[in-house]
């Protein structure tokens, strides 16, 4: 089955996401300080072993706008991290596909091994059967401390396929299920809206298709099955100001660039690159620095991503 995208009308006011300090209203726009350097997001290379109708980093067999990241260049953050005694707990694997990457191996060995715990984004297909050995030797080694989380976007074959790829579904699910059988830490990570369902009916869905494959994911912790807000970048969204944070009663420390940062490599660089977040790979606002010291600052929300994925989920504090 081959099914193009609908061509969404672009509805985001184009005054909209213009200054880092003021909103389109002239109001005080919200930024987020780090709070302290939890997870250090490693971005292994956009290159993916399949293209998904909606990727918001634009993965596929093709894309290498990011390019593989390197055990020697892993290293050398990971040494920061130990030098200025960053109080890092996890680090984490993303892509494209982070198994196409031959240095993943190598990578999670030298994140485990210095205590961290270790996460990787994957969608459980070929490429990380390839690397069954290396994983199964990590899990003898570390445990727990490995987990890896994979990507299904429906609990159903018709809608997961349909986002992805025709039959990417039954190969996804072998492999949560050899994941799973191998003793393995998983988590899964599903879309909130995907096929018009609330939360509790996919939940539902989820828990049923888990069981009736003996995956021991807990589809009501919200952890171990995470449901995404959609990324239609399309849809307009308000801007968040200062005033917001009481409005909805959030505290700034909540959000994702509060606690993180991602490690790129852009192809042609010279050396990889500190951004503010996982969704924001390719906007140069968001580059930081070329150590984790630089990209400590403050992060001004100036994306609709920043409001439409991280702060709102669905509520508004204003139009």
């Amino acid at each position: 089955m081959s099914v193009s995208p609908p061509v969404a009308p672009l509805r985001l006011d184009p005054a909209k996401f213009r200054d880092p300090q003021l909103t389109a209203r002239g109001e005080a726009r919200a930024s987020v300080a780090l709070a302290g350097l939890r997870t250090l997001w490693l971005n292994t290379g956009t290159l993916c072993n399949v293209t998904c109708r909606n990727c918001y980093i634009e993965s596929s067999p093709r894309n290498d706008a990011l390019v593989y990241l390197t055990a020697a260049e892993c290293r050398t953050f990971l040494e920061e991290i130990e030098r200025d005694a960053l109080p890092v707990e996890e680090i984490g694997f993303t892509g494209g596909e982070p198994f196409l990457n031959r240095d993943l191996p190598a990578m999670l060995e030298e994140a485990l091994a210095r205590g961290h715990r270790a996460l990787v984004l994957t969608n459980a297909m070929k490429p990380m059967r390839n690397q069954a050995a290396a994983l199964l030797a990590l899990r003898d080694r570390y445990g727990d401390r490995l987990t890896l989380r994979v990507s299904l976007d429906h609990y159903g074959a018709l809608l997961h396929d349909l986002e992805r790829q025709d039959g990417s579904f039954a190969v996804a699910i072998e492999g949560l299920a050899w994941l799973a059988q191998n003793g393995f830490r998983v988590n899964v990570a599903g879309r909130a809206a995907f096929g018009g369902e609330g939360e509790a009916a996919l939940r539902a869905g989820f828990a049923a298709l888990f069981a009736d494959r003996g995956i021991p994911v807990d589809a009501a912790d919200p952890v171990a099955l995470m449901l995404f807000p959609e990324m239609d970048a399309a849809v307009d969204v308000p801007e968040i100001t200062t005033a917001c944070w009481g409005l909805l009663r959030l505290s700034p420390e909540s959000l994702m660039c509060a606690s993180s940062r991602m490690v790129v490599k852009r192809r042609g660089a010279a050396r990889p690159a500190v951004v503010a977040c996982t969704l924001l790979p390719y906007d140069p606002q968001f580059e930081l620095g070329g150590t984790l010291a630089e990209a400590s600052r403050p992060v001004a929300l100036n994306h609709p991503h920043c409001a439409r994925f991280c702060v709102l989920g669905g509520a508004a504090c204003s139009r």
